[in-house]
């Protein structure tokens, strides 16, 4: 799952992208709002963390614009403002949920997935297309069997079933397993782990769509 983090606060800021991505979560992680919007189009990201003080404008505004703008993509607002009102209309203006500084990874990571789950109408974080993914425990099962995944194995499964039915570049399957450090694994090595993956899962359940 690909999060986008808009926090200005350079050691909050590495220290949650550090965390998230230790957590199973591909961060994208800017400053200000001008790359958070450019970060939206480029990226397919799953769920915004917002805070509000930031460099070029309020957060509160940029999610107002991002709601008007027909963009439903899930919003937690993360931030030190703790007045209730402040909250109240971080809510009303669209926000999914709200977290106060200090916070938790572990709890962040469980609201991210909750908020996410609900948009998906899902009742779980368990994944189920015949073969059953579970991103909390970072198991795999197929015919209640369990299935021995690496960790790149576990992130393509775990994209691919999150992204069902739609075809995706290898760009984008780059971008799913490594975030922004792509050079960690070359389009070759992609295809091996693939051809892995199909051999674990049942070859039938990837399809190769040429060009």
């Amino acid at each position: 799952m690909t999060i986008l983090l808009l926090e200005d606060d350079e050691l909050l800021g590495e220290c949650a992208r550090l965390g998230l991505v230790q957590r199973g979560f591909l961060v994208v992680w800017v400053a200000d709002i001008r790359s958070a919007r450019a970060a939206l189009q480029e990226n397919t990201c799953e769920c915004v963390l917002l805070d509000l003080g930031l460099p070029d404008g309020d957060g509160m505004d940029f999610l107002r614009q991002l709601r008007k703008s027909g963009n439903d993509i899930p919003v937690i607002i993360i931030t030190a403002r703790y007045a209730l009102e402040e909250r109240i209309r971080g809510l009303e203006y669209g926000a999914d949920d709200y977290v106060a500084k200090p916070y938790s990874l572990d709890e962040l990571a469980a609201r991210i997935r909750a908020v996410v789950r609900r948009r998906e109408g899902r009742a779980s974080n368990l994944l189920d297309l015949g073969v059953q993914l579970d991103p909390t425990k970072g198991t795999a099962s197929r015919d209640g069997e369990p299935v021995e995944l690496s960790a790149i194995e576990f992130r393509l499964l775990r994209y691919f079933m999150e992204h069902a039915g739609k075809i995706q570049s290898r760009e984008k399957l780059l971008q799913a397993i490594c975030g922004d450090d792509t050079e960690l694994v070359t389009s070759n090595l992609l295809d091996v782990h693939i051809h892995h993956l199909r051999k674990k899962i049942g070859s039938e359940r990837i399809k190769t769509v040429r060009g």
